[in-house]
This record gives C-alpha cells, sequence and structure tokens, in this order.
C-alpha cells in the first residue's frame, strides 16, 4: 500500500468544487475511502500514458499498473464492446473465449503450473491462494516481508502489513526483511545468501513457536516494502530454502507480472524461479475486474477435493475478453521490450539527477518499475519521509502523478502504464528535478 492519502486536512487549498466533493464523498462514502494529495484529482479521461482533469490539465500516470497496456487502449475497448454485445453471465456455463484465454495464459508460465482458475481481484487470489497452500502443505505458517500488502479481504489484511494501524495480524504468519541491499548495506553479490539464511532463521523461528510452516507469499519487486527488483537470481536460493522446508511458494505477480519488468514476461522469473502458485490481478484487464490463481496441479488437488470453489464473476466473458486483448496487445506492440528500454533509460535519467541532487540515495528497479529512495543524508541513509511526500505534492503541481511506498514512505514508486514512452522521460525527469529544488531542506 502507498500512504501519500489525503482526508480533507488542508481544506484551505481547496477550491470550492473540490472541497463539496470532497465532503460529499466522505460523507456518502465513509472515511475509510481515502484520496491522493492535499488538493486531490478530479480526472475525467485518459488515453495511453496520459490522463486530463475536469479542468482540462494534462497529467503524466507514473503510478498507474490498472491500465496496464494504457489508459482506454482501444483494442481493449473494442473487445469488451464487442462480447458484452454478444453474451455477459456467470461462470458456470461453458464458454470458448473463458477456455482459451486460460491455455493462452498457462503457456506464459512455466510447464509445471498447469491449472487456473478465475477471480474478479487480486484480494480474492491471495486469499484463494493461502488456502489452497495450507490445504496442501497442512501447515498454517505464512511467511510475508516485513512492509508486504496482498489484498483487503479478512485474511489477505492479516498478511498485510503495509496497512499499518488497520491491519489483522494471523497468528500462524512471521514476517522476514526485504533484500533492501541499499539499507543493510549488503553487497549485490551477498545478498542471495543472506535472504535464504533469513529464510531459514524465520522458518526455524516459526517451528519452535509450534507452528507449522505452509510457504511463503511474496511480490518478488517487492513493491510495498520499497521496490527491491535486485539483481536476476537474487531469490533463487531462498525460494529453495521454502521447498526443502516442505514450504510452497507463492509468487504475487499482480504489481511485477505481465511484462512489467522489461526482463522477463513475469517478476519471478527473473531469478530463475518456478513457483507452486501464482496470483495476478489488476492488469490483467486493463481496467476491467479480473484476476487468477495459477498452480501446479497437485498442490490445487488437495484443496479442490475438499473444496468447491465458486466465483459468479469471476472470469466472465467479458472480463476475460479484456484479459485476452491485453496479452494480445502486450505481445503486438512489443511492450516487453519497451519496458527494458525504456525503463532503463529512465534510470540513467534518474541517475544523472542524483548527481545534482543529495536527496537522492539509491535509484534501482527493472523495466517499467522503479524506486527512486530519498535520503536526508547519503552517508547515514536517514530517510526523507516527509520529504518524499512533499515532492509527491510538487510533481502532481507539474502534472506528474506518482506515490511512495517503504516503511519510512521515503521512496517514490515509479510505475507508469506501459505505454509510457521514451518521449515521457524529459517530463518527469524535469518535474522531478524542480521538485527537489522546491523541497530542499
Amino acid at each position: 500500500m502507498d500512504t501519500n492519502s489525503f482526508r480533507g486536512e488542508d481544506e484551505a487549498a481547496l477550491d470550492d468544487v473540490t472541497r463539496g466533493m470532497t465532503a460529499q464523498r466522505e460523507r456518502i462514502l465513509g472515511a475509510s475511502y481515502r484520496l491522493f494529495y492535499r488538493r486531490p484529482v478530479h480526472l475525467v479521461r485518459g488515453e495511453g500514458a496520459y490522463l486530463w482533469d475536469a479542468d482540462g490539465t494534462k497529467y503524466l500516470d507514473v503510478y498507474n499498473n490498472v491500465a496496464s497496456v494504457g489508459h482506454a487502449h482501444p483494442r481493449v475497448i473494442e473487445a469488451v464492446t464487442r462480447q458484452m454485445s454478444a453474451l455477459n453471465t456467470h461462470t458456470r456455463y461453458l464458454h470458448t473465449r473463458v477456455l482459451d484465454y486460460a491455455e493462452d495464459l498457462l503457456s506464459l508460465l512455466p510447464e509445471q503450473i498447469d491449472q487456473v482458475m478465475f477471480m474478479c481481484t487480486g484480494s480474492e487470489a491471495n486469499d484463494l491462494a493461502i488456502r489452497v497452500a495450507r490445504a496442501y502443505t497442512g501447515g498454517q505458517g505464512i511467511i510475508i516481508t516485513s512492509e508486504s500488502y496482498h489484498g483487503n479481504t479478512e485474511l489477505t489484511s492479516a498478511h498485510s502489513p503495509a496497512l499499518g494501524g488497520n491491519q489483522l495480524p494471523d497468528p500462524a504468519s512471521r514476517r522476514i526483511a526485504p533484500p533492501d541491499g541499499y539499507r543493510q548495506g549488503i553487497a549485490a553479490t551477498e545478498l542471495a545468501a543472506w535472504y535464504a539464511a533469513e529464510m531459514q532463521r524465520t522458518i526455524d523461528a516459526m517451528r519452535a513457536d509450534g507452528v507449522a510452516f505452509a510457504g511463503l507469499l511474496a511480490d518478488s519487486a517487492f513493491s510495498s516494502d520499497g521496490v527491491f527488483l535486485g539483481e536476476p537470481g537474487m531469490l533463487r536460493a531462498g525460494i529453495d530454502v521454502v521447498h526443502t522446508n516442505g514450504g510452497v511458494f507463492i509468487a504475487d505477480e499482480v504489481q511485477p507480472g505481465f511484462a512489467r519488468t522489461g526482463d522477463t514476461f513475469w517478476g519471478f522469473a527473473r531469478h530463475g524461479v518456478i513457483p507452486d502458485i501464482v496470483t495476478m490481478g489488476k492488469p490483467m484487464g486493463n481496467g476491467i475486474p479480473i484476476s487468477g490463481m495459477a498452480a501446479r496441479r497437485e498442490v490445487l488437488e488437495a484443496f479442490s477435493r475438499q473444496i468447491p470453489y465458486f466465483n459468479t464473476f469471476g472470469g466472465n466473458p467479458v472480463s476475460v475478453a479484456a484479459a485476452q486483448a491485453v496479452l494480445d496487445i502486450i505481445r503486438e506492440e512489443k511492450l516487453q521490450d519497451r519496458a527494458r528500454i525504456v525503463g532503463a533509460q529512465l534510470r540513467e535519467g534518474l541517475s544523472d539527477l542524483a548527481q545534482r541532487h543529495e536527496l537522492i540515495g539509491d535509484v534501482r528497479g527493472a523495466g517499467q518499475f522503479t524506486g527512486l529512495e530519498l535520503v536526508l543524508d547519503r552517508e547515514t541513509k536517514k530517510p526523507a519521509g516527509k520529504i518524499a511526500l512533499q515532492v509527491i505534492e510538487e510533481l502532481r503541481n507539474r502534472g506528474v502523478l506518482t506515490s511512495v511506498a517503504g516503511p519510512h514512505a521515503n521512496v517514490l514508486k515509479l510505475r507508469p502504464t506501459l505505454a509510457f514512452a521514451s518521449s515521457d522521460i524529459d517530463w518527469l525527469v524535469g518535474a522531478l528535478d524542480e521538485s527537489l529544488l522546491a523541497v530542499q531542506p
């Protein structure tokens, strides 16, 4: 989860229309629904990598992975419209489109992962994955990273420390630190061994508490922990430890999946590992609700023999039409290659920017997923959380939308749509340059 949320604390900064809408939203929707920015953005249109507000102001979207292949992509619109004009119904009928998509999706996964089930949200996918892992292993203990986010159902909230005060901790779960080589001062060549040792230590501590180990639930980009994609292969030894101890690896690919990391189609694939369960969410349908959980047949069977699973609208024909269009677009527009090339260009520009701004402590990432860590002192690496939130506001004023992540809320999470192009880099880097100058302590 990301923390630059707004609840109307800075009402003096709002115009009358925005103030009225904000008050109406909280009155009708409740206080838990949070908005970004002190002056919330009222969006009315999107196209590709861009958004427009009600006043016609154009924004560069450097945060939204929901519209993964770009806002209002005409191929997705056409596919959804065509299918909606023919049929949309629940999932207890045969439908060729659903089967064809399932086959296509599985063809992109390791051959050992040969079954898939569909839901509507990533929260549902992770909820089911935890239940499947527990049914297969007979254990209850799930390991998660210390600032992870995996959903908002009761079960996934209990495995989402990023929710902070709202979390419902699962007594069987345990936390492990993410592989943060920058802040922990661990060299890239030593990070894999460190992570594997931490994994074994955490499993041993779990067992010492009388909890049987079920598995690891992890986002291979450690997105909410602060964006730690690491060097390829970094996770392999740690996943080997999971399997050696009889656990399963649930790869939460909601954020790093679907070509985002550039090097590979899936985030876990950068590390040469084969998960037991893979969960997917928002980017699958480019804004149309669909999610998925794919698994090794033998892992899923233990659950399936005991419990029939039914999700009324999960994998309905219209949502699947959108999802199929997304796969087709990624391939035909070569968006994975674009993510790899453009992401590297962006980080090169950010690294140049770091030569002029002491606030930038680290630039890291892969593909269209970059973490820009802000610090008050490069030697001590003291987090610049308050300044990072100010930078987010300054970027918004310059037409760039993004957010922060990590336990100190000091990492700018730069995760644009895959439509983000080389021609957009100057806008982003220029806005960052001006924003950092504006907030100099």
